[in-house]
């Protein structure tokens, strides 16, 4: 039980004091809660500047990688970039295209971005054998590589150098490591370097940096490059916060100037996305990364073949582009209607197997008619239903295909790694990764996973959490303190959206709005008498049981409206009925 809310509240460590917290302003006490007390640490933050990015260099590997790159450029080598078919592996892929194009527009750069469905996440062996037999001089991986053990010996059999770049669970030890020429990776077991938390698109953009100071000459870039690096951070902030990175430190930086480039990006097929979005007119927000543009990019690799998308990214072409953009647009509806429909099955097939009680955290289930490149969202969705940890595949040939998604503080990748003995293959990190397991130790393998998340998800943390930066009081959501707390965009991963908690309110009046009365707007008064109206998106079927005349507590999200004038209406996350 949740005690009368539908989450537990967890309050933020250092939230500081009940209500005004002592004279402190609001953004003052959400930067304490957020242990950005020091004015030096909360300066940085609130004010991210490129300066802060750290050397491409201190990542191991990477000048090596740059430099053969850019020999096998200067020699006209046939470069082949190996990507991922998600955001992060597309983006990331048209960021090496589009630099390494820039230092040489003669340069011989294609992609190769396997088939979800039919080759399944990583390097593939078979492909890296073809993509050899083809020609190519050289073969870079971005998002994806770090474990590919086999696809490396197959590169180097065939004389073809390998540079992997990834960011997913790297091995225990360096001698785990692929014998590539290069593998360029910040977590790798000897590296120091500051900050491991990169994107596959903030590892590329850093080896593109390295890429364009080696081409220039110099540590200072030259000025159509520096430019060209300037607008990547528009891919590279699509990349970061679609694959759900923590959004602190270098990726804050990235994704920050990165969003402010889209909506006017010199990237043709950047601007068509957009537009295919319905985004064309608005500021672009994380917010509108995670629900617009992103789907719309994953939609191919998920019901199609993830390199449109790259295409997309990369091509010149405007009608081309505007023609990709409107098939993705089409693709990601198709997505979603699947995506519904093995939801609603899923959610069926966990409950009558008992997958969403106290004695199984986690639900693994397998079905023939499910569509692997969809399975993944639709983890996604059961996780915030049944707060536990979720795997779903598909079932073809005697085989089961799928991914899985996790709640904080399981690792997904960890739980996998401890079931081995029973998976054909797997790979991914913490909160995400892929899979395949044989119908024959399908069962083990979920007794064995299942055993696992037992073992380290506590019965309480089952309830799900909502957790809340500070106490605050109605007059302090003015449209200037809201302002300000907007300067800690953009939200994400470890630096959520500010939640408050506001407590006394009585309400004076519910209302629905919207087609079919959907939505709720309650009307509340403080103690003083102070009025604010809240929002409860999709809320609507719950106005009779919040009155006017009851008591509530509420955690809101600070919002500013813009309909019918400026003005702060906080958007409800969860309430509690107070006892008459």
């Amino acid at each position: 039980m949740c005690r009368g809310v539908l989450k537990r509240w967890l309050r933020a460590a250092g939230a500081g004091l009940e209500g005004s917290g002592g004279g402190l302003p609001l953004i003052e006490r959400i930067l304490l809660a957020r242990g950005l007390g020091e004015a030096e640490r909360s300066a940085a933050f609130l004010d991210p500047r490129l300066t802060h990015l750290h050397d491409p260099s201190l990542i191991p590997d990477l000048d090596r990688a740059a430099e053969r790159m850019l020999a096998g450029i200067r020699a006209g080598q046939q470069i082949v970039i190996y990507g991922d078919y998600d955001v992060d592996g597309v983006t990331a892929t048209a960021v090496l295209y589009h630099t390494m194009m820039g230092i040489a527009p003669e340069a011989r750069v294609v992609s190769y971005i396997p088939h979800r469905v039919e080759e399944g996440y990583g390097l593939n062996s078979e492909a890296i054998r073809q993509i050899c037999e083809s020609g190519a001089g050289l073969i870079v991986s971005v998002d994806c590589g770090v474990t590919g053990i086999e696809p490396a010996i197959v590169a180097a059999e065939a004389g073809v150098d390998l540079i992997i770049t990834d960011h997913h669970n790297p091995p225990s030890s360096v001698e785990g490591l692929p014998r590539a020429y290069a593998v360029v990776h910040p977590r790798r077991p000897d590296s120091k370097y500051p900050f491991g938390e990169l994107s596959g698109a903030g590892v590329a953009y850093k080896l593109a940096w390295r890429l364009a100071t080696l081409a220039s000459g110099s540590a200072k870039v030259r000025p159509d490059l520096r430019e060209l690096l300037i607008e990547l951070l528009a891919l590279v902030s699509l990349g970061t916060i679609a694959d759900v990175v923590p959004l602190v430190g270098e990726n804050r930086v990235l994704a920050r100037f990165g969003l402010s480039r889209i909506k006017h990006s010199g990237i043709v097929g950047l601007r068509a996305l957009v537009d295919a979005s319905g985004l064309s007119g608005e500021n672009i927000d994380s917010e509108g990364v995670g629900f617009k543009l992103a789907p719309r990019l994953n939609a191919c690799g998920r019901m199609g073949h993830a390199r449109e998308a790259v295409e997309l990214l990369t091509t010149t072409d405007e009608a081309r582009a505007a023609e990709i953009a409107g098939q993705l647009t089409r693709q990601n509806g198709e997505r979603r209607r699947v995506e519904l429909e093995i939801f609603g099955r899923a959610c069926e097939m966990a409950e009558s197997a008992g997958m969403t009680g106290e004695d199984r955290r986690a639900i693994v289930l397998a079905d023939e008619s499910w569509h692997t490149g969809v399975v993944g969202i639709v983890c996604s969705r059961l996780v915030e239903r049944y707060s536990r940890p979720c795997i779903l595949m598909g079932r073809e040939d005697g085989v089961c295909h799928g991914s899985g998604r996790s709640v904080e503080g399981f690792s997904l990748h960890g739980a996998l790694v401890s079931c081995a003995e029973h998976l054909v293959s797997y790979g991914g990190h913490d909160m995400a990764a892929g899979l395949r397991v044989s119908d024959a130790r399908l069962g083990s393998f979920v007794d064995a996973f299942t055993r696992i998340a037992n073992e380290q998800i506590p019965v309480e943390r089952l309830c799900g959490s909502l957790a809340y930066d500070a106490d605050a009081l109605l007059p302090e959501l003015s449209v200037e303190a809201v302002r300000q707390l907007e300067r800690l965009e953009p939200f994400g991963r470890e630096n959520p959206a500010v939640r408050v908690r506001l407590r006394g309110l009585r309400i004076v009046e519910p209302r629905t709005m919207g087609a079919g009365g959907k939505h709720l707007a309650l009307r509340v008064k403080d103690r003083d008498g102070v009025h604010m109206r809240l929002i409860a998106w999709s809320w609507g079927e719950r106005a009779r049981s919040l009155p006017a005349g009851r008591d509530i507590d509420a955690i809101v999200t600070p919002r500013i409206s813009t309909f019918d004038g400026v003005k702060v209406e906080p958007v409800i996350e969860d309430v509690m009925v107070l006892p008459v």
